[in-house]
């Protein structure tokens, strides 16, 4: 007897189904993110001066890295704008300090559309091969775009700035700020892909392509031996002799915006500090300079129009016997300058540097109606707008040229490289901060100057009205320095130099090959976009 079999129905087969999100984890999906953004920022602004902590911007970036990868540009633009308040909000809170708060978070709100802009970028980026090298770029090219945009630009907060004190500093004499800026932020990034890396090959078990893990480990490598190796570049041998500098605080009587209506007490503190060291160096307590540096603002009186401010500042020349730099405030055929004068004790003043890159909201007015229409107090702090200097500085002083780069300057690449290209064997970097208080200026400033005397392997002064002076060489380490608000001089016998550093011969190069890398990935990464798009519509 034949059997026939019944078929069996096979079980109906079901589609998987998603499980559903809920609202609660949707939002933590959100957050976690953001946050992690805002505080990565606050990583990075605790890496910058006073402190020490520069190596805090290799996580700061990592964690960036890893909020960004991988998210849609728009995504990208809101932790990128996250990433800015975090790092700028704290970083330029001394902008409020006289002004209050209204200026200070307008000021930060325009500068972290820039950051958000580089965090749409990234992640546009960060599906390519190798991207934290483009991703690094890009950040660069976002730096370059603030320090010039708007209002002339306002370059605070460059990375670089943030590594007066770290093992990455010699590139700084390689390729200047944005080579310096780079391999941190590269480091940073890849970093951040090594982890990830390892990670994923741990809870996955697929072995990781050599060439990615290569790239990955490149990115971290390549920037540390960079710097090692730029080390060769970083001197403070004498080339051309010596010249013993004296370096002038004379304090100011009380802080705050009306330091502008102490102006005699401020010429006859600086005065006075320099008569004293006078006596000392009369009584062999001090060497005898062979030329003296004041800091800006040091005579707001008009020494060229006012003969009580000449007779005061010819009197302290005389007993120092030597020429000094004069800060003042000078009016000529109806305009305003900020202007460094050189005083001889004989023939008085002999050559001036007017101030180039001047502070929008601080020394001119940008919108003044639009301004005045928000607020009239901010209107009337600054009555006059100063007018730009057209020339670099450069004072020959006892036979050593001097280049002078005031005080908001120093955050300029090329106000203070178009000293040294003009010569200059000694930077100065006279500046005035008695209207921030006690804040974290005074020492970011600082920081700057200590970059650029390795950038350019100069001696760098800093006379400050009222702290911290310094003196630093062209290794970048300060030698002397003053307390806050005190009247002091300090007194030292400096190396004068004349060779340039790879980054002074190559000026604006660096950053130009930078921000086209930036391009080149972004337009490498928005084409394969377009082309994935098109094959998948076919």
């Amino acid at each position: 007897m034949t059997v026939t079999a019944t078929p069996v129905d096979e079980p109906e087969q079901l589609e998987p189904q998603a499980t559903p999100v809920s609202r609660g984890a949707r939002w933590v999906n959100r957050l976690v993110p953001a946050a992690a953004a805002a505080l990565s920022g606050v990583l990075l602004y605790v890496s910058f001066p006073p402190r020490t902590l520069w190596w805090l911007a290799l996580p700061a970036f990592a964690v960036f890295g890893w909020v960004l990868r991988g998210r849609s540009w728009k995504e990208g633009l809101g932790l990128g704008y996250l990433f800015g308040l975090g790092f700028l909000l704290p970083l330029l809170v001394w902008t409020g300090v006289e002004v209050g708060p209204g200026p200070w978070i307008a000021l930060v709100v325009i500068e972290a559309v820039f950051v958000a802009l580089v965090g749409a970028g990234v992640t546009v980026v960060s599906k390519l091969p190798g991207w934290p090298l483009w991703a690094a770029a890009l950040w660069i090219a976002g730096e370059a775009a603030r320090a010039r945009a708007p209002f002339n630009g306002f370059p605070w907060g460059k990375i670089a700035f943030g590594q007066a004190d770290g093992v990455f500093l010699p590139l700084a004499a390689l390729g200047g700020t944005p080579v310096l800026g780079f391999a941190v932020v590269l480091c940073g990034f890849g970093l951040y892909e090594v982890v990830r890396l390892v990670v994923e090959g741990r809870r996955t078990g697929a072995a990781v392509r050599r060439g990615t893990a290569a790239v990955a480990a490149l990115s971290v490598a390549v920037p540390v031996v960079g710097a090692l190796a730029s080390r060769s570049l970083v001197s403070d041998k004498a080339e051309d002799g010596t010249a013993t500098v004296a370096v002038i605080q004379g304090n100011v009587p009380r802080l705050g915006l009306d330091f502008n209506a102490q102006r005699r007490a401020v010429l006859d503190y600086h005065a006075k500090e320099t008569e004293r060291l006078a006596a000392e160096v009369k009584a062999g307590k001090a060497d005898q300079p062979d030329f003296v540096l004041w800091p800006e603002n040091s005579s707001d009186i008009d020494p060229f129009v006012n003969a009580d401010a000449r007779a005061v500042i010819d009197k302290a020349a005389k007993a120092i016997d030597a020429p000094i730099s004069v800060g003042g405030v000078v009016e000529r055929d109806g305009k305003l300058y900020n202007e460094q004068i050189l005083w001889d004790p004989e023939k008085g003043p002999t050559e001036t540097y007017d101030k180039r890159q001047i502070q929008p909201f601080g020394e001119y007015l940008p919108l003044r109606s639009l301004i005045g229409a928000i607020n009239s107090e901010w209107t009337s702090m600054v009555r006059q707008d100063f007018s730009r200097g057209t020339k670099p500085g450069v004072f020959t002083m006892d036979g050593a040229k001097v280049g002078l780069a005031t005080c908001y300057e120093a955050a300029f690449d090329w106000a203070v490289r178009d000293n040294v290209v003009d010569g200059a064997q000694l930077i100065s970097v006279p500046s005035n901060n008695a209207t921030f208080d006690r804040s974290e200026m005074t020492y970011q400033q600082l920081a700057m100057s200590r970059v650029r005397a390795v950038e350019h392997s100069r001696t760098v002064t800093v006379p400050v009205t009222s702290g911290v002076s310094a003196i630093i060489m062209p290794d970048g380490k300060i030698t002397q320095k003053t307390g806050m608000f005190v009247p002091d001089s300090l007194v030292q016998k400096v190396p004068l130099r004349s060779s340039e550093t790879p980054a002074t011969k190559l000026g604006i190069l660096p950053e130009m090959l930078l921000v086209l890398v930036a391009a080149g990935g972004l337009g490498w990464a928005i084409g394969a976009g377009v082309r994935g798009r098109r094959a998948g519509g076919v």
